[in-house]
């Protein structure tokens, strides 16, 4: 069996281990703190260690190429969140926003 047998490349930029839902770059960050195996199998008990070594055997061996997947996939992580803090938020959250502030203003009041 290869090593690529125990992903999906979904696109350039999506990688999963079969099976699950769980990219590489899941397994990967868990490896790049300092995580053990079996800490990440705690982290991510839906995988097994065959899976788990797979996945870091593949890093290791693809390292230059899996490094750039990971800033292009935190630069488009990144680029998605600020896209949503710039979004005008909706009018539920608005209300909710203005009970909240409400009621937290009659909360100072009673003090």
């Amino acid at each position: 069996m290869q090593l690529e047998d125990y992903f999906e490349f979904l696109d350039p930029d999506d990688i999963r281990i079969k099976g699950h839902r769980i990219g590489i770059d899941d397994v990967i960050k868990y490896y790049l703190q300092g995580y053990s195996p079996e800490q990440m199998l705690e982290e991510l008990p839906t995988l097994n260690m065959e899976k788990i070594y797979a996945t870091l055997t593949y890093y290791l061996h693809n390292r230059a190429e899996i490094d750039a997947y990971m800033l292009r996939l935190e630069r488009w992580r990144e680029a998605r969140y600020q896209e949503w803090l710039a979004k005008e938020p909706s009018d539920v959250v608005k209300r909710v926003r203005a009970l909240k502030a409400q009621r937290e203003q009659e909360l100072l009041n009673r003090s």
